[in-house]
């Protein structure tokens, strides 16, 4: 009867609502460094789009940052225009979304009712580290993935060198406290460095194959090695554009200052690419590309696409709902046979359905991180702080209340910045002998503070949907000479299984596959046996992986630190995981139970009462 429906929809909402109501609502913390250092004209505080001082480079008046922190707690967009005091003698760029975080949503957690730990703050040894690791990746843009693994050889020399200097510092000699590093015996090693922090992130190739792989299309005209994904009649390609070797930016003091004014970079800024061509992603600067211009969800759709092209089980939990092949037998109640699965997912257990959440999740994920960037945290990006380091001197000089802390911090990066140094004054596109960060985008960061992390958010999130949906247990191989992700009743079936995983050679060109030993001998003298290059890759340590290399791409851009990664890939989690609590209510016709394993190694069940 439609007035049932009404009144069965109209509880459905209130239950909904109810249990977003009794959330938990955090307090929102931030570290100390704004208000420590209010005297200091802001040093550690997001000032781009500001003027600012040519002799130091902080904001040039200490009012025109608190005008700009009274317009994000005032929460309307015009006084952004009116109230906020900025350069204009040049066209600027603007402040993107300053207010997204104060709005409501009717699906998931509140943007605010999820939330970041304090970011490092300026004088510890975590900030001191997670600098040299962009500082490092900068200097590492053109070096290819292949030696980022313990096979890369003699020619790897430039990555050793990165982590000895790593290694050296006090947060690494500490044990990686508060937001642990991937290491083994506490060292960086190849296998490990700028790899992320989640199960399986550390195991094969650094890029994950659901950045390289395509599918087999409908008419079998291609293969997964090629790397296109079935879109449809169309397809995706997963190559990107080739942007020039040593194509930095703002490494002269004049260029980078221009950039923190906010001012938009002149004629052919951006990036630069050697021609039309396109390859796999083959190097750092590859990634920082794919991160430059994607479509924010792009990686998890395209991976979603690939998952289901290559008919990846669906979560064992609800794996009979979906009508899935790997699952296709249940026991009919009256006869006690087994008999083949005669209703299958789409609009609901199926395709669509996870096609739509994976860009769903999206935009709310996007809400709740410009909450933390603008209203909580307001950290400065790398390139600002990078400016701090090479006017140390003249800045501690003037802000004695600052106890020489950028000093301290140039002094313990001492090795890293002579590097960065040397790469600058040295630089084909002609730079000056400073501690600036070599950019790989003109304008440098976006118009927005960097904790969280716009894309890590949206990574956490997307991928979360991805583990919920489809079995993680999955392994890679190639099953009667096609590769994907494969689960254990498609490989029983199978006539033919090699494990392995695709690498990207020949300049970035084309896959190559590489067979694994899938026999794992175990360690010696009681130490675990290195699974980097035998065991299967699982679909749960590739999309750990994916949502890594994505938000760690944007670190080799030069624009975030690790710790954005992070915590905002977990709060992207935590906003995935509400989401489908919320949606689970409304399935109360089957046993419907979805299970995740999340970032830190735990596991959530989704849909039990």
């Amino acid at each position: 009867m439609p007035k049932d429906r009404a009144e069965s929809a109209y509880r459905f909402r209130v239950e909904a609502a109810e249990k977003a109501r009794h959330r938990h609502h955090p307090v929102h913390e931030a570290n100390p460094d704004e208000a420590r250092y209010s005297a200091a004209c802001y040093p550690m505080s997001f000032t781009k789009g500001l003027e600012h001082s040519e002799a130091t480079g902080l904001v040039a008046d200490a009012s025109h940052f608190q005008a700009f922190r009274s317009a994000i707690d005032n929460a309307f967009i015009e006084p952004f225009t009116s109230r906020v005091p900025v350069p204009r003698e040049k066209k600027r760029r603007k402040w993107e979304a300053p207010t997204a975080g104060v709005v409501h949503d009717l699906q998931g957690p509140d943007c605010q009712a999820v939330t970041m730990t304090p970011a490092p703050e300026l004088c510890s040894d975590e900030l001191t580290f997670e600098m040299a690791e962009v500082y490092e990746l900068a200097l590492l843009r053109d070096k290819p993935f292949h030696l980022f693994d313990k096979k890369g050889g003699k020619d790897a020399k430039h990555i050793d060198a990165a982590i000895e200097r790593l290694n050296h510092l006090a947060y690494a000699q500490d044990g990686f406290e508060g937001r642990p590093r991937l290491n083994e015996d506490g060292q960086l090693t190849r296998q490990n460095v700028f790899r992320g922090s989640s199960p399986g992130v550390d195991n094969g190739p650094y890029i994950s194959q659901l950045m390289l792989i395509g599918n087999v299309d409908q008419g079998a005209t291609t293969s997964p090695e090629q790397g296109y994904i079935t879109y449809g009649g169309q397809v995706i390609d997963q190559r990107v554009l080739e942007a020039d070797v040593n194509d930095d930016y703002m490494m002269k003091w004049l260029d980078w200052l221009h950039v923190q004014k906010g001012y938009v970079p002149g004629p052919g800024a951006g990036q630069k690419f050697t021609s039309k061509k396109r390859r796999f992603i083959y190097t750092p600067r590859d990634l920082a590309t794919y991160v430059h211009f994607d479509a924010l969800y792009q990686a998890y759709l395209n991976a979603c696409l690939i998952l289901l092209g290559n008919g990846t089980p669906f979560d064992p939990s609800f794996d009979l709902l979906s009508g899935s092949d790997d699952h296709k037998l249940m026991i009919n109640a009256a006869s006690g046979d087994s008999v083949d699965v005669n209703a299958g997912g789409f609009a609901l257990y199926g395709g669509p359905h996870i096609l739509s959440l994976v860009t769903e999740v999206a935009t709310r994920g996007l809400k709740a991180v410009r909450y933390q960037k603008f209203n909580n945290h307001l950290r400065l990006r790398p390139e600002a702080l990078a400016g701090r380091l090479e006017k140390a001197e003249d800045i501690d000089a003037a802000h004695p209340s600052l106890c020489c802390a950028f000093t301290k911090m140039r002094h313990d990066l001492a090795k890293t910045i002579a590097a960065v140094i040397h790469c600058n004054e040295n630089h084909p596109n002609g730079g000056e002998s400073t501690a600036l960060l070599p950019m790989a985008f003109a304008e440098g960061s976006p118009m927005h503070p960097t904790y969280g992390a716009g894309h890590a958010t949206v990574a956490g999130a997307c991928v979360t949907m991805l583990k919920a949906f489809f079995d993680t247990s999955a392994v890679f191989a190639k099953v009667d000479g096609v590769a994907g992700f494969y689960g254990k009743n498609q490989i029983d079936a199978a006539e033919k299984v090699e494990y392995g995983a695709y690498e990207v050679v020949e300049n970035g060109k084309k896959l190559r596959w590489e067979d694994y030993d899938v026999d794992c001998k175990p360690g010696e003298d009681g130490k675990p046996a290195d699974h980097s290059g035998c065991c299967p890759l699982t679909l749960e340590g590739e999309l750990n992986k994916l949502c890594a290399n994505i938000s760690i791409g944007r670190n080799m851009a030069g624009v975030h630190y690790f710790s954005d990664y992070y915590d905002s890939a977990r709060m992207g989690e935590e906003i995935a995981v509400g989401i489908l609590e919320e949606q689970a209510l409304g399935y109360p016709t089957d046993p419907f139970v979805m299970s995740l394993p999340t970032f830190d190694g735990d596991a959530k069940r989704i849909g039990e009462r």
